[in-house]
């Protein structure tokens, strides 16, 4: 056995079922080896970024990691803005990163680079395996590491001559772990819990800021009924990784992406009990305006932090309130009107709401032209929306594509603006290859909408001609049925509501991948 089939098998064994691959020379050896480990279902992406953004989908659906194949360092960097999404979302991801034989890194070839260094700001555990006789174990605990607590990403280097090596009968301890659900991680103590329950019980004004695991569905009932029980205003982070939402299920107020109206929302708020979530701060610096959105006067505590089991600390919480089989607040059932004529973002988000399927999982990365799609979904039936958490542009796509792969029974769809879907638009390929269901919406406005909108609100009132070259995508405008067709994705573009709901209303009843264009006014958004 090499080096190579004994990382797969350990992978296998671990519970990793999947590798989105965009392989090189160095990784050749772990190529071969898919075809002597059936158990592993390889995924070709076209660009490392939609391999680790796809490994991000999967890892927030499935609740366990698949790996991703990279090769050697620059493979690594053009992946790490997904994976900084994926960090930022606890994601379990095991990156696989191909490297030098460790015997010609003194050469100082044109690949050679420092893998450690790009690696770690993304990573939670890292290692480079050194020997055949540890490839197994090192694979293994990179997978124990991806689990968490803390959840994250694990970066796993396998230098060249370790793949191709053959390997010694003893392979080390394996690691055989349980999915991530909301009920992993360290328990939360009750002198904790009985603080928190009597913060929330002291007749100040109080809120619950939830985050991460908290948007599943048992944790949303149990802060509900923290809620009810006590007045807390119930909140959420603006872009956390999964929700679990729909009709049925509790409501919850996300934070504004925008800071005045982020802090009206905190406004009066004496104290701020943290469930998963990171303290409120603005997502940029702007003049004369405080980063920091938690009011002076404000205590914040933390009631479970991310490596805590969470939907134990809620329901500990509840308990504690005498509030543990009282009444939560479901969102109603509700489906938006759809309005006949021109495309808007809030008509086209009338659309998706009014036709959205049970049991879909959406992948939203439609920036300012999107901000209509959550409020028109909140009441059609359960569904997950998956944020970009750590917003950096270029997730949408990818990470649609890995949820498909981990719920291949459920149907996906992505609400993409057309800026951000230029980033990893080859995901589209991959779906097609893979016989993906997931339908893409692309929100056409020709143009960097948040970019117009924030380069006012950071005071660069000089920007002029110049300036909006730089944010405009159209002179040539892009064609994304031309696209999309050329990557095999079946296309149409949409012009008026009445267009969208019909290209909808069939791409979501047939199986595979679609994609419409929906043509909307030039630079409409917020």
């Amino acid at each position: 056995m090499r080096g190579s089939q004994a990382l797969i098998g350990a992978l296998v064994e671990s519970g990793v079922q999947v590798c989105f691959a965009n392989p090189g020379t160095s990784e050749m050896h772990f190529v071969a080896a898919l075809d002597t480990v059936p158990q592993m279902r390889g995924v070709l992406g076209l660009f490392e970024g939609v391999c680790t953004g796809a490994a991000d989908g999967y890892g927030r659906m499935a609740g366990k990691p698949a790996c991703t194949l990279l090769h050697l360092g620059p493979g690594l960097a053009n992946g790490l803005a997904n994976l900084h999404n994926a960090r930022r979302a606890g994601s379990p991801v095991v990156n696989v990163v191909g490297d030098h034989a460790t015997f010609h890194k003194r050469y100082d070839a044109p690949l050679e680079s420092d893998i450690e260094s790009l690696a770690r700001p993304m990573s939670t555990w890292y290692r480079s395996t050194r020997s055949p006789s540890e490839v197994a174990s090192d694979a293994s605990a990179a997978v124990a590491a991806a689990l968490g607590p803390p959840f994250g990403v694990a970066t796993l280097v396998l230098p060249a001559d370790v793949s191709w090596s053959e390997v010694p009968e003893s392979t080390g301890q394996m690691f055989r772990p349980e999915a991530i659900g909301p009920s992993a991680g360290r328990l939360v103590g009750a002198e904790a819990v009985e603080q928190i329950a009597k913060i929330l019980s002291s007749g100040e004004r109080t809120a619950l800021l939830l985050g991460g695991r908290a948007f599943r569905a048992g944790a949303l009932r149990s802060a509900s009924r923290v809620s009810v029980a006590t007045g807390a205003k119930l909140l959420g982070e603006t872009f956390p990784g999964r929700m679990e939402r729909g009709a049925g299920l509790p409501a919850v107020e996300r934070l504004a992406y925008l800071g005045e109206f982020a802090a009206l929302q905190l406004d009066g708020i004496s104290h701020l009990v943290l469930v998963d979530a990171k303290s409120p701060v603005t997502a940029f610096a702007y003049p004369g305006r405080p980063s920091d959105l938690v009011p002076e006067s404000c205590a914040v505590h933390t009631g479970a932090a991310g490596g805590d089991a969470v939907a134990g600390a809620l329901d500990a919480l509840a308990e504690a309130l005498g509030a543990g089989s009282g009444p939560y607040l479901p969102a109603p059932e509700s489906r938006p009107e759809v309005a006949p004529g021109p495309l808007t973002p809030a008509s086209a988000a009338a659309v998706v709401g009014a036709l959205l399927p049970e049991g879909a999982i959406v992948s939203d990365e439609g920036i300012t032209a999107g901000l209509y799609f959550s409020g028109a979904t909140e009441g059609a039936p359960p569904h997950d929306w998956l944020c970009p958490s750590g917003n950096a542009i270029g997730q949408g796509l990818p990470v649609a594509t890995g949820a498909a792969v981990a719920c291949p029974d459920r149907p996906v769809i992505a609400v993409q603006a057309d800026g951000s879907a230029m980033y990893t638009i080859q995901a589209l390929w991959t779906q097609a290859r893979e016989g993906l269901d997931v339908t893409t919406v692309i929100l056409d406005n020709r143009s960097y909408a948040i970019l117009n909108f924030e380069l006012k609100r950071v005071g660069a009132e000089e920007g002029g001609k110049v300036a909006a070259t730089l944010l405009d995508l159209s002179d040539p405008d892009l064609d994304f049925v031309g696209l999309a067709r050329s990557m095999g994705v079946p296309a149409v573009r949409a012009e008026s509501s009445e267009d969208l709901a019909e290209a909808f209303g069939r791409a979501v009843s047939e199986p595979g991948p679609h994609l419409i264009q929906a043509v909307l006014e030039k630079g409409g958004g917020f």
